[in-house]
């Protein structure tokens, strides 16, 4: 018999657009290779000039750049991202990460710096579609 997830009967979350996952403290934007083809073909550009303007190497992995002063991401303009029809499977699988699906108390923390997460307007995600959300950081 398998352990439920806390989660099972899902999770109320609605994006409203505000830009605060994009912003505000440092942190990483991690890139597979098919997150740069698709940013690359968003923005018709060349792998090597995506790379150079808007990426940065950490160890061996590629994240995009953030301002320095504001932790912005290279792509959040005016609290609306630029690229959000070719953004990275991270960006697009939030709030379903490990870190904030963890326990019942990670997900009330999420709740201080996302007004997303139970917004008087949200829908309740199922535990499929959470689940689907985290199968991206299992790799």
């Amino acid at each position: 018999m398998s352990k439920s997830k806390w989660y099972a009967d899902g999770l109320y979350f609605k994006c409203t657009g505000c830009g605060g996952c994009c912003t505000g403290s440092p942190g990483y934007v991690w890139l597979k290779p098919t997150d740069i083809n698709r940013l690359c073909k968003h923005l018709n550009i060349q792998r090597e000039e995506f790379l150079k303007k808007y990426t940065r190497q950490v160890g061996r992995r590629i994240a995009l750049l953030e301002d320095p002063k504001t932790y912005d991401c290279v792509f959040l303009k005016g609290k609306r991202c630029s690229v959000y029809e070719g953004r990275p499977i991270q960006c697009s699988t939030f709030p379903w990460w490990p870190e904030h699906t963890k326990t019942k108390k990670s997900w009330a923390r999420l709740q201080d710096s996302c007004e997303g997460v139970n917004h008087k307007d949200s829908v309740l995600v199922s535990e499929e579609e959470i689940e689907k959300g985290l199968s991206n950081f299992s790799s």
